[in-house]
C-alpha cells in the first residue's frame, strides 16, 4: 500500500513541477560553473535559493491551475531554453536571461497566464539577473568615477598619485581602470542583494530608498579601495600580488567584504529596529 500511495503522489502535477524546477536550476548552475565566473555563480546560487524559499513559504496558498494554452506555452518555452542551453560552451548573455525565462515557463505550467501575478516577487528577482553589467556604462562612466575616488583615497593616505582620465599614475607604476574593474559587477551584485532584502523583510518607504543607495555606495567605495591597492602593488613592483587581488581569490575577498558591510548596515539600520510592514 505504501508503494501504491508513493506512486500516486508521483503522478500529481506539483511533484512534476518540482522535478522540472530542480532540473532547470541544476542545469543553469552547471552551465555557469563552466564559465569559471565565481561572482555570477555565487549570485545565481543565492538568487535561486531565495526564489525557492519564497515559493516554499507560501506553496500551500498558491493556485496551481493551468489551462491548455498556458501549459503549452510554458512547455514550448522550456523546450526552447533547453535547446539553446545545449549550444552554450562558455559565457553567454543567455545565461543571465534564462533564469527569468525558466521562471516564466514554470509559472505558466503551474498556474497559467492568469496566475503569473502570484509570482511577481520571484520573477522580479530572476529578471534582475538579466541586467548586463555593460548597461550601466551607457548612462554613467563608472570607470572614470572609480579612478577619481581611488586617486582621492591614495592622495589622503599619503601616496603621490596623479590621475589622467582612467589612469592612476604613481612614481613607479601606472594602472588603467577598465570597465571590468570599475565596480559595475560589485554594484549589481550588492544591488541585487538589496532587492532580495526588501522583498524578504518588511520595510518602510524611507528604508526602501535608503537600502539600494547604501548598497551602491558600499560596493563602489570597497571596489575603489581595491583599485587603489592594485595601483600601489604595481608601483611596488609586485606582479604576483597584483594578479591575486585583480583576478585571483583576492577579488572574491573584496566581494565578501562588501557583502559583510552591507549585512551589518541592514542589521543595525533596519532589522534591529524591527520595522513594521507597510
Amino acid at each position: 500500500m505504501t508503494e501504491i500511495n508513493w506512486f500516486k503522489q508521483l503522478q500529481e502535477p506539483k511533484y512534476w513541477l518540482l522535478g522540472i524546477a530542480a532540473g532547470s536550476i541544476a542545469l543553469h548552475l552547471t552551465l555557469i560553473s563552466r564559465t569559471e565566473n565565481t561572482d555570477l555563480f555565487g549570485t545565481m546560487l543565492l538568487f535561486w535559493g531565495v526564489v525557492a524559499f519564497l515559493i516554499w513559504e507560501r506553496h500551500e496558498s498558491l493556485n496551481l491551475e493551468s489551462g491548455v494554452f498556458g501549459s503549452c506555452l510554458g512547455a514550448t518555452l522550456i523546450a526552447f531554453i533547453l535547446l539553446k542551453s545545449s549550444s552554450i560552451s562558455g559565457y553567454d548573455f543567455f545565461l543571465r536571461l534564462s533564469p527569468f525565462l525558466f521562471g516564466v515557463s514554470l509559472a505558466m505550467l503551474a498556474s497559467g497566464t492568469k496566475g503569473l501575478k502570484q509570482y511577481w516577487q520571484e520573477l522580479l528577482i530572476l529578471a534582475y539577473t538579466a541586467i548586463p553589467p555593460g548597461a550601466i556604462g551607457v548612462f554613467v562612466d563608472v570607470a572614470k568615477l572609480t579612478a577619481k575616488f581611488s586617486a582621492f583615497l591614495l592622495h589622503y593616505l599619503g601616496f603621490e598619485v596623479v590621475r589622467q582620465g582612467v589612469y592612476l599614475m604613481l612614481p613607479k607604476g601606472t594602472v588603467e581602470v577598465y570597465h571590468g574593474c570599475s565596480g559595475v559587477n560589485a554594484i549589481l551584485q550588492l544591488l541585487g542583494l538589496a532587492v532580495v532584502f526588501l522583498l524578504m523583510f518588511p520595510t518602510t518607504l524611507g528604508q526602501k530608498i535608503i537600502v539600494p543607495i547604501a548598497a551602491v555606495i558600499i560596493a563602489f567605495v570597497v571596489n575603489a579601495a581595491r583599485v587603489g591597492l592594485m595601483a600601489v602593488l604595481v608601483s611596488l613592483s609586485q606582479p604576483e600580488a597584483f594578479k591575486y587581488w585583480h583576478e585571483g581569490n583576492g577579488s572574491v575577498i573584496f566581494s565578501m567584504i562588501s557583502v559583510t558591510i552591507f549585512g551589518i548596515f541592514c542589521w543595525f539600520a533596519i532589522l534591529k529596529n524591527e520595522p513594521q510592514k507597510t
